[in-house]
């Protein structure tokens, strides 16, 4: 007893500028910047970022930390960076496109330090807060763009769009709406009527913006599967009916009365006949080109790749000779296991589904911060068959936060790890 009251003592008569608990209450609110920042500016979260890195550094125990980097969740990202990296030594490319490659992986060096640094701070569900509301604050903005355009912050914005662009925009207020599921059902069923109506509000009114404002193919696609998932994981069959029920109504509802989900689902078929019979470049049709061609690629060199930024030069090659959806040429095929594929071959499709899985089970438990970090991996895998969601900097770094901070807290909930990280890291 002697012993901890000595500690305590010692540590609260540190200056500030020397004290662990004071610089891991610093990165805490840094990480919180990082979320609010997120939705809306790519410049402010490569700063709070950086921030973050600096003020976390005298919080690391050099041991205790090497010791977390064994863990397959932290060693894989780090993997797959290396794989990158090392691409570049069999590239054709330019040294300028090889390194270009190499930068969207170096994200994923953050999150081993986010895994170790949120087993020992409390603090992680303020970040999911932060970027809850920074999304509700960008969803009111939405309204308010789509019916005043002169509000937008930036020069010749979508429609509803206020900053970035509809894929971001969507991806962020699918995940709100899907996350908010599991503390409206916990509230529930510990009979707190009204803030659960009030949540139920905040994500009903996410899905309404994206059903009239902002509609993306791909959140129309993953939203569905991962409301599944929740439905099968959490919920009675009873609660599964009346939810599929009520879901059943808002979409014919929301197909009625909006022409924009009219309009982007009937684009599906349309876009498709445009590329089969006048071979023009709809957006499917180039999917459909650029996922035909990197599969020719990858089937050229199946191992390791082509090389770190050989994409580019690949599809260069197969356009010579062709025009309309054959014509185009594209650094990244929008499919994250063809990107990988083509570059790093077999060798990156077993680390990145490797990473995948292993995130997965890490939120196999029960709980609101294991369901968000369930929610943020379910969402890239499924988004990332029609982008290159993982390597993409805005889902990317959702990807990152998330599943650092959703998974550092989950871990220290499952093995009890201290805030003052003195317990030995845990062994997922």
């Amino acid at each position: 007893m002697s012993v901890g009251v000595t500690t305590s003592t010692t540590t609260s008569a540190l200056p500030a500028w020397r004290d662990p608990a004071t610089w891991m209450k610093a990165a805490d609110v840094f990480a919180v910047l990082i979320a609010l920042s997120l939705p809306w500016s790519t410049s402010l979260v490569g700063i709070f970022v950086t921030a973050w890195l600096v003020t976390v550094a005298p919080t690391l125990d050099v041991r205790l930390f090497a010791q977390s980097l064994k863990r397959p969740i932290s060693l894989l990202p780090i993997a797959l960076f290396a794989l990158a990296l090392s691409g570049t030594l069999w590239s054709d490319a330019a040294w300028g496109a090889r390194l270009y490659a190499v930068s969207p992986a170096t994200k994923l060096l953050v999150l081993p330090v986010l895994l170790y640094h949120y087993e020992r701070s409390t603090r992680g569900i303020w970040v999911f807060a932060a970027f809850l509301v920074s999304c509700a604050l960008l969803m009111a903005m939405s309204w308010v763009v789509a019916f005043e355009p002169k509000f937008a912050l930036k020069a010749g914005a979508e429609y509803g769009v206020p900053v970035k662009n509809y894929i971001d925009q969507s991806q962020e207020f699918a995940l709100c709406a899907v996350a908010l599921a599991y503390p409206i059902f916990a509230l529930l069923r510990a009979g707190r009527i009204l803030p659960a109506a009030a949540l139920g509000a905040l994500a009903l009114s996410f899905v309404v913006n994206m059903a009239f404002v902002t509609v993306s193919r791909t959140a129309m696609v993953t939203m569905p599967v991962t409301l599944a998932v929740f439905a099968l994981l959490h919920l009675r069959w009873r609660s599964v009916v009346i939810i599929l029920c009520l879901a059943s109504v808002f979409a014919v509802l929301a197909w009625t009365t909006s022409p924009r989900l009219q309009t982007i689902a009937g684009s599906f078929v349309r876009d498709y006949q445009l590329y089969k019979e006048r071979n023009i470049p709809t957006s499917i049709g180039m999917r459909l080109e650029f996922w035909e061609k990197s599969l020719r690629f990858v089937a050229e060199a199946p191992i390791v790749g082509h090389g770190s930024g050989s994409t580019r030069g690949l599809f260069e090659q197969a356009a010579v000779g062709h025009v309309g959806a054959a014509a185009e040429v594209i650094g990244n095929p929008h499919n994250q296991t063809l990107n990988v594929a083509v570059q790093w071959g077999l060798v990156g499709v077993v680390i990145l589904y490797a990473l995948w899985w292993c995130h997965l089970m890490l939120f196999r438990g029960d709980g609101l911060v294991a369901s968000i970090g369930l929610f943020v991996v379910l969402q890239n895998i499924l988004s990332s068959l029609f982008n290159s969601h993982l390597f993409d900097f805005h889902e990317g770094w959702m990807y990152v936060l998330g599943v650092g901070v959703a998974g550092g807290t989950a871990l220290q909930a499952r093995f009890g790890q201290t805030s003052k990280g003195t317990a030995e890291p845990a062994r997922p």
